[in-house]
């Protein structure tokens, strides 16, 4: 030990190599997961397709498109609630957001006849006071945010339904024709790539981009500083002068702002909005964030690891598809990597603790 800084000279320090410092990174699980994935659908597919007629399979450009743009969807929600859930928090009710805003958009587009530039903001928000409202309630009541949203969620879903057949007397509303070349909703659905018949949408710019801010507010601000400090504990970030209740409110808005966005770009696709629209991908979004190293507890996770759940997620659905097997798997699958993804975690998390 040195006598003038009571520190340990460098040569009694154990040096930690490289690679032990990228396998305790948070999203190193999901790389290795989403190439495994990539290389048995791709072994699978390609052999399976020949007998299926699918023109290349899993390996084409038209099959990256697809789970390109299923990974691109949920990984749009896995972004955001991964960012809540290392803030300690669940999000519940952002499946049954997707259908509400969907449903508001459609109707100000349809029904009503308004335009995109009044139907949109209005879409988001309404998102924005749900999401708000999430945020405070928790605060207020101090009741887990896993009841309090699954309550949001089951009021949202309802709701939806009953307005809905109450004003069109339908649970599915169509978007005008007009709709196809309004240029404030082509941001949201363009075509933005063509080859041959792959076609790659503007989703994939908006996922990059949730993505990319996601995780620079997360890793360069302040802001994602409060984030794992409210997620490790909640009591202690007040104590640093951490404004834990705003916090948690601005984060129940950017899930729900991120459902929304989710509406925005699905319902101009298809040309309508259904009232069951979104259901289950509140639970597809939290298995994105726990594929890709977020902790149920809180305090540690990836935005970049979520990116790659969604990946995984999008390629095993549609690689299931061109493996010739039978659809109905898919939930089974989703079962089995939630569950391997927990205990994954929580190895890396017992070794990287066991190595301080």
């Amino acid at each position: 030990m040195s006598a003038e800084t009571g520190a340990l000279p460098p040569s009694r320090l154990r040096a930690e190599s490289p690679l032990r410092r990228i396998a305790s990174r948070p999203e190193f699980g999901a790389l290795i997961g989403a190439i495994a994935v990539f290389l048995v659908f791709g072994i699978l597919g390609f052999s399976s397709s020949a007998n299926l007629g699918f023109q290349g399979g899993f390996l084409s450009l038209g099959g990256a498109a697809g789970y390109l743009e299923l990974a691109a969807q949920v990984g749009i929600l896995g972004a955001t609630v991964t960012l809540l859930m290392i803030a300690g928090e669940f999000d519940l009710s952002v499946g049954a957001m997707i259908g509400a805003s969907g449903m508001i958009l459609a109707l100000l587009l349809g029904t009503y006849g308004l335009p995109a530039i009044v139907a949109v903001p209005a879409t988001f928000a309404f998102a924005l006071a749900i999401g708000a409202l999430n945020g405070w309630l928790v605060i207020r009541t101090g009741l887990p945010s896993f009841i309090v949203t699954l309550g949001t969620q089951l009021i949202l879903r309802g709701g939806t339904i009953a307005v809905t057949r109450a004003l069109t007397a339908q649970t599915i509303v169509t978007l005008p024709a007009s709709a196809k070349d309004d240029p404030l909703l082509k941001l949201f659905s363009a075509n933005l790539l063509t080859i041959g018949t792959a076609r790659f949408n503007i989703e994939l710019l908006w996922w990059l981009g949730v993505v990319f801010v996601a995780s620079w507010v997360l890793l360069r601000t302040r802001f994602g500083n409060w984030i794992f400090a409210v997620g490790g504990s909640a009591q202690a970030a007040r104590y640093v002068g951490v404004p834990v209740p705003r916090v948690k409110i601005m984060l129940f808005m950017a899930t729900a702002a991120s459902a929304a966005l989710f509406a925005c770009i699905t319902v101009p696709q298809v040309g309508s909005a259904n009232v069951l629209n979104g259901t289950g991908f509140e639970f597809q979004a939290i298995i994105t964030a726990v594929v890709g190293g977020t902790l149920l507890t809180g305090g540690y996770g990836s935005v970049i690891g979520s990116a790659l759940g969604a990946l995984i997620l999008g390629m095993t659905n549609l690689g299931i598809f061109y493996a010739g097997i039978n659809t109905d798997w898919y939930q089974v699958v989703l079962g089995l990597l939630l569950l391997m993804a927990v205990l994954v975690n929580s190895y890396v998390l017992r070794r990287a603790s066991g190595a301080r």
